[in-house]
């Protein structure tokens, strides 16, 4: 019974979030500040909910950083996905190798 329950509710609320924007903008946004505002949000949230979880994934600091440079590294050197997340693992796997 719970389980309808919370699932009838998350389709609701999902529902809400993509009905609302369709009902108070009927008209195409002209406003460049607000268009650029919408554009950034996604990438806004997407960092906030990953950069702290990338801290705490390993259990060791030094290894967490470690990961990330590298994959900072490459990714501004635009390597693919797959290269970047591959060789972040391996950076951060080395260094705890190394730590112990």
């Amino acid at each position: 019974m719970s389980v309808a329950v919370y699932i009838f509710v998350m389709a609701g609320v999902t529902y809400l979030i993509r009905m609302i924007p369709f009902t108070f903008f009927g008209k195409k946004i002209k406003s460049q500040f607000f268009r650029s505002f919408l554009y950034y949000i996604p990438y806004a949230v997407l960092s906030a909910m990953t950069i702290p979880a990338i801290f705490y994934s390993t259990g060791n600091i030094y290894t967490a950083i470690v990961g990330t440079a590298v994959a900072v590294i490459l990714a501004f050197l635009e390597k693919p996905l797959i290269v970047v997340a591959l060789a972040a693992s391996l950076g951060a796997y080395l260094c705890g190798l190394i730590i112990k």
